[in-house]
C-alpha cells in the first residue's frame, strides 16, 4: 500500500534497469530496499554473533546464543520451556533439547519447575549467561559506534529512532501476514 508521501512503490529488491542504472534509483524507497537487502546478507551471515563468539573464545556456537537470547527476550513475559525455545528459533524440539542440556552442563542456563505447573521444566538464563550476553551486547554496541563514526550525535539519535520506528512498522506487516496466512 502507499501513501501521497511514498508515491513509488518498491515491490522487489531488483527494479528494472535501464542504460543510466535503475529506473528507480534515485527514490528513497529503492535505497532502503537496497540497504535492507544488504543488511539481510549480512545478518544471514551472523557477521555480529561470529565476530563475538571469536573474540570471546567461549567454545560456543551461534545457536546457544540463540537460545539463551530468546530466554532473555521472551523470559519477562512467559515461562520459557524447551519448546518454547525450538518454537523461537525454529528448530526441531528435540535439537532445542540437546542445545539447552549442553547449555545447563556449561552453567549458562538452568532448568526449574514451574509455579504455573509443576510438572513442567522451565529454563533460565544463570548469572553466568547473562554475563556471556552482556559481553554479546558490549561488542554489538562498538560495532554499532565503529560503523557511525564520523556521525553527528545527533545523526546516530535520529537514525536509532527511525530504525526503531521501521522495525516496528514491519513487525505489524509481519504479524497481519501470519494472521492471514494462518486464517
Amino acid at each position: 500500500m502507499t501513501s501521497a508521501s511514498h508515491p513509488t512503490p518498491v515491490a522487489s529488491d531488483h527494479a528494472p534497469e535501464t542504460e543510466h542504472g535503475s529506473a528507480a534509483s534515485g527514490s528513497p524507497l529503492f535505497a532502503i530496499g537496497q540497504a535492507m537487502t544488504r543488511m539481510r546478507l549480512l545478518i544471514g551471515r551472523r557477521f555480529i554473533g561470529r565476530m563475538a563468539l571469536k573474540r570471546m573464545e567461549t567454545g560456543l556456537e551461534l545457536s546457544d546464543i540463540d537460545a539463551i537470547g530468546v530466554i532473555k527476550r521472551i523470559g519477562s513475559q512467559q515461562e520459557v520451556t524447551v519448546g518454547t525455545i525450538a518454537e523461537q528459533l525454529r528448530i526441531d524440539p528435540s535439537r532445542g533439547s540437546r542445545i539447552v542440556a549442553d547449555l545447563v552442563k556449561q552453567g549458562l542456563l538452568e532448568r526449574a519447575a514451574s509455579q504455573e505447573d509443576g510438572r513442567r521444566s522451565l529454563v533460565r538464563v544463570t548469572a553466568a549467561g547473562r554475563k556471556v550476553l552482556d559481553e554479546i551486547e558490549a561488542i554489538k554496541r562498538e560495532t554499532i559506534t565503529e560503523a557511525t563514526a564520523g556521525w553527528s550525535a545527533e545523526d546516530v539519535e535520529t537514525f536509532g529512532r527511525l530504525y526503531m520506528r521501521f522495525t516496528e512498522g514491519l513487525e505489524a506487516q509481519f504479524d497481519r501476514f501470519e494472521q492471514d496466512e494462518n486464517r
